[in-house]
């Protein structure tokens, strides 16, 4: 008897084609999303320019409250938390999607070596290559795994919405913030976010099989 698809195994589906399409474009120099990143690159550096102030938080935003590391230490205070309470399978599961993350993230930026925005007068500064974003991904699968834990330990109600809101605010801040400062192309902020919710949906997918091979 085949097993029924999960929501989890779903979720990684789409995500992952969606991450392996958009890829396959930008590795290949297709023009109209060229075209799509350098108009939405340049309407927003434009806005960042004639706005010092939203530009000034929005530095803050992404060098502290949603740096990589931050997410990371975040994830890994959570499974912290998770293992002293004797829930080991969880956080290995937080901690092996952060790593799978992290590693995913450098050897594609390495592969790909996709060059970032460069501006006469810059708001912000980035180093390495631009594809995939890190900050969106590391926000994605911070976020995503966050959610997954507080969920399954019952998270209902007014309780699980403000939590949904905090994760969708941060995922999307942590890329929205690259836009802002004119370090990511918009194709790198959203292959950020497939790759990180693909990780989080096959972390989800392997926890519940070894679950389910733990019960037979």
């Amino acid at each position: 008897m085949r097993p029924t698809k999960t929501p989890a195994a779903a979720a990684a589906a789409v995500s992952g084609t969606g991450f392996a399409v958009l890829l396959a474009l930008v590795a290949a120099g297709w023009e109209p999303l060229l075209a799509l990143d350098r108009a939405v690159a340049a309407d927003l550096h434009g806005e960042a320019l004639a706005r010092p102030g939203l530009t000034r938080t929005a530095r803050v935003l992404t060098d502290w409250v949603w740096d990589p590391w931050t997410m990371r230490l975040l994830t890994s205070a959570a499974a912290a938390v998770l293992w002293r309470r004797g829930e080991r399978s969880y956080a290995a599961c937080a901690v092996g999607a952060a790593l799978a993350g992290l590693v995913l993230q450098q050897a594609l930026k390495s592969a790909v070596g996709r060059g970032r925005p460069r501006w006469r007068h810059p708001v912000d500064s980035a180093h390495f290559a631009a594809f995939p974003s890190g900050h969106a991904l590391a926000a994605a699968v911070a976020c995503g795994l966050l959610l997954w834990v507080l969920r399954r330990h019952g998270a209902v109600g007014v309780r699980w919405g403000a939590a949904l809101a905090a994760g969708a605010v941060s995922a999307a801040g942590a890329g929205a913030s690259r836009l802002w400062l004119g370090v990511h192309w918009l194709s790198d902020v959203v292959g950020g976010w497939l790759l990180g919710v693909c990780v989080v949906a096959l972390s989800v997918v392997c926890y519940g099989r070894l679950a389910l091979s733990r019960a037979r």
